[in-house]
């Protein structure tokens, strides 16, 4: 990259022409994202003019927010009896790896996501990694799930090897375009940047919790461009596509 190649914001970047948002925690009052109604339907009527075409909602389900199924379920329907807009919603579930999880799946009680419901979207403790995530990775893709885990770059417990050794194993890899950005700090920023120029990101979404997040950073300017061109070219052509064909 040339040193004077001018930056360009989030925004201004394309990313959001016919823009997937495969993370999100727009459904409102179910956890710690957005909590009224009237917020949702402001950013979902933003993700409009951004020209967004879906949204997937991801709500957290873990110990310390025990979510049901059909109690998202519900939710889900209320917001689309709400939303009259044109962007498609899909309900599906970030799930911490923990106690719960290994008994929700013991009950084949997951909500899935991505083309034909074959992917899972995981998350883990930004600290530490669960004990028994090897194992409960090998179950869900034994199950014939495709594990997607939620923001790499933002766990400090993981180096380049982990990433490797993971994406050799077959996970799918999430990364939040706010963390070019800096929103998550500068170890996550970098993270997410060498994560790209490996070729490792293979889908991104939002991870939006509220929404004055999403305009306040709108019009911040990645450090790097080409993390930046790389993130829309996946954007664009997300792998999660290329591998169920």
């Amino acid at each position: 990259m040339w040193p004077f190649t001018k930056k360009i914001s989030l925004e201004q970047s394309g990313l959001f022409q016919e823009f997937t948002d495969w993370h999100s925690h727009i459904l409102p009052g179910v956890d710690d994202g957005f909590q009224k109604m009237e917020d949702s339907l402001a950013a979902l009527q933003k993700y409009e003019e951004l020209g967004v075409k879906s949204v997937w909602l991801t709500p957290h389900i873990m110990e310390e927010c025990r979510n049901t199924t059909q109690g998202l379920r519900d939710r889900f329907a209320e917001l689309q009896a709400e939303y009259q807009g044109p962007i498609q919603l899909q309900l599906a579930a970030e799930n911490m790896l923990d106690s719960l999880f290994e008994e929700r799946f013991q009950a084949n009680d997951l909500l899935t996501i991505g083309p034909g419901g074959n992917y899972l979207l995981v998350e883990t403790s930004y600290v530490n990694p669960p004990y028994g995530m090897e194992n409960m990775m090998q179950q869900i893709m034994s199950s014939g799930l495709t594990p997607i885990l939620a923001h790499p770059e933002r766990y400090r417990y993981m180096e380049q090897d982990d990433y490797m050794t993971w994406k050799e194993r077959g996970v799918v890899f999430q990364t939040n375009f706010m963390s070019l950005v800096g929103m998550y700090g500068e170890t996550a920023r970098s993270k997410a940047e060498w994560l790209l120029k490996e070729g490792l990101i293979d889908i991104t979404g939002s991870d939006l919790h509220h929404y004055r997040v999403l305009l306040h950073f709108l019009d911040h300017k990645p450090k790097n461009q080409q993390a930046l061109d790389s993130l829309v070219e996946i954007a664009r052509n997300p792998k999660i596509l290329i591998q169920n064909t």
